[in-house]
């Protein structure tokens, strides 16, 4: 690289993307918004009960160390002075739980990953303690259904079942914290004076901040019984937290801080109330600006802060429609299948067919999530025949990503009154083109994916960069770099899509319902041995089953 090209870059800005199944470290120029050099990590999730789902906080923070410092020499080796590095953001996944201990620095248990199921009778116990058992109840301060994908049944059942916590927090050596928390007070020097701190995109997932006033809530902690001694402070999503205490890029500002899907909303330059975009990751999260105010829905579609850009900003807020289960369901058919060898595999395998054949397939491995909020359903798969073959199944499982934003996409639109007219896409499922053609086609709208795919990374980054103290990066629209973009159109008519989208809501119909723990007989009077697994068990078996016989025929 010749000085030249040195000396134009300017200043740079770097983004922290702790993801479910990987870290990140990326690099952007803060002028162009190019994406110069960045290193990822894969991250190990522990599953030691059915429908638990558990994480090592330490392997996550030596996960960012180690991908900044792979990105610093990657960039060195580039020719790239790591000194215009001028601020560093953090995107995170969201409601994942962790509680340390503040004089050692060390996890007091691993994190509760936000799919975990573990806390359903917790639910079902604070539900039952609301007027009408209604799930809804806390909706008007929080924007949130009472549901474990929530960090506060989470932090109450590490409360009500493990010592260490319950003793560190009587001794007030306790810290609660989403990942961001956790990165942020550490990567500022842990034990040694670290910032407790997360931005209010992340507290509005804890079911503990009241979205109208922008803090944490007495009343809501007094609900859960959860002390605010242990909360960290509520910071916006673009200001300097802390400065980095250790590694390459020692004394540089953490100055940005939002829940990943709220740095898509941003990397995505939705600015504007009714705009919107649709990540496709572990889960898949499609979320509605709605501007100033917070908007309630009536369709089953969570409230939550989209960012606030700096200390004295207004709060944006959006509608948003969760769905679990979207690459998950790739990572089913690789690891728990075996149908394909690698993620990329499935577009060429469903490509094959072209059609799911009339097999429908409803991934509620976690109970279904918006807009249904439905604990007790369980994945099933049905319209099989003699004829279905793994490369249909393929085929459902792309299509299933598409119905759940489709459903997601209906009750946006309810809510808001204003059908939207196109979809903008990003994350790691968009590189399938197989999955963005069915889409549109399932959506009967374009879908409109950025040639830039880091777009979650990229919002952290603009956060950090427009920070008051860095200021290297403008958010004004006439200074934002355009993005080109690849746009896909319908291809089929709407009576086709309107038919499947039918078959498929049967499907959900008899997905529904299906967890159960009543014994079940074996024929002799017996209780069978698998009376307290869920029904959804018997389906899966009963698929293996007929993949292992065509394996053995064929």
């Amino acid at each position: 690289m010749a000085a030249s090209d040195r000396v134009m870059l300017g200043p740079l800005v770097g983004a922290i993307d702790q993801g479910t199944s990987s870290t990140r470290f990326l690099v952007f120029n803060a002028k162009t918004a190019e994406l110069l050099s960045h290193h990822q990590v894969e991250i190990k999730q522990k599953f030691p009960k059915e429908g638990w789902v558990e994480q090592d906080p330490k392997e996550i923070l030596q996960s960012v160390y180690e991908c900044m410092e792979k990105t610093c020499e990657k960039l060195s080796q580039l020719g790239i002075d790591i000194a215009n590095i001028k601020a560093v953001g953090v995107s995170n996944q969201r409601e994942t739980t962790v509680v340390w201990d503040k004089m050692t620095g060390d996890p007091l248990y691993n994190a509760i990953v936000w799919l975990d199921l573990r806390t359903q009778s917790t639910v079902e116990r604070l539900i039952n303690r609301t007027p009408g058992k209604n799930k809804n109840h806390l909706k008007h301060r929080t924007g949130l259904p009472i549901s474990t994908y929530f960090s506060a049944v989470k932090l109450r059942w590490l409360m009500d079942n493990v010592e260490e916590v319950r003793r560190a927090i009587s001794s007030g050596r306790a810290m609660f914290g989403t990942i961001d928390s956790w990165l942020i007070w550490s990567l500022t020097g842990g034990k040694n004076g670290g910032v407790h701190c997360t931005d209010v995109t992340n507290a509005s997932r804890t079911m503990l901040f009241n979205i109208n006033t922008l803090d944490w809530d007495p009343e809501l902690c007094q609900f859960f019984d959860i002390p605010m001694k242990i909360l960290p402070k509520v910071r916006s999503s673009s200001e300097i937290y802390g400065l980095m205490k250790s590694g390459s890029l020692t004394g540089v500002p953490i100055s940005g801080c939002l829940g990943d899907q709220s740095a898509a909303l941003v990397g995505q330059m939705c600015f504007q109330d009714g705009l919107a975009k649709n990540t496709y990751g572990t889960g898949c999260f499609l979320l509605y600006n709605t501007g100033q105010k917070p908007v309630m829905s009536e369709h089953g579609l969570l409230t939550t802060v989209a960012y606030k850009l700096g200390r004295d900003k207004p709060a944006f807020y959006a509608l948003e429609g969760s769905v679990a289960i979207a690459g998950a369901v790739v990572c089913w058919l690789k690891d728990n299948l075996g149908i394909i060898q690698s993620a990329g595999d499935v577009e060429k395998l469903a490509a094959l067919v072209g059609t799911s054949y009339g097999c429908y397939f409803v991934p509620a491995f976690s109970g279904l999530y918006a807009p249904y909020w439905e604990p007790s359903a369980r994945g099933i798969i049905c319209g099989l025949t003699q004829f279905t073959n793994r490369s249909h199944l393929a085929f459902a499982a792309l299509e299933a990503v598409c119905f759940q934003t489709r459903e997601i996409l209906d009750a946006m639109n309810r809510d808001s009154g204003i059908p939207l007219a196109q979809l903008q896409v990003d994350g790691g499922m968009t590189s399938n083109k197989l999955l963005m053609q069915l889409q549109a086609d399932i959506l009967c709208i374009p879908v409109v994916k950025p040639s830039m795919p880091e777009t979650t990374a990229l919002g952290a980054a603009m956060a950090a960069g427009a920070a008051e103290g860095v200021r290297v990066w403008s958010l004004d629209p006439k200074d934002l770099t355009a993005v080109t973009c690849e746009r896909f159109e319908p291809q089929i008519n709407p009576e086709e899509s309107e038919l499947r989208y039918a078959r498929w809501k049967k499907a959900v119909l008899k997905a529904m319902d299906w967890e159960t723990s009543e014994p079940l007989s074996n024929g002799n009077g017996e209780t069978s041995i698998f009376s307290s697994l869920p029904l959804g068990f018997y389906i899966l078996g009963s698929i293996l089953m007929l993949i292992g016989a065509k394996c053995i025929s064929g």
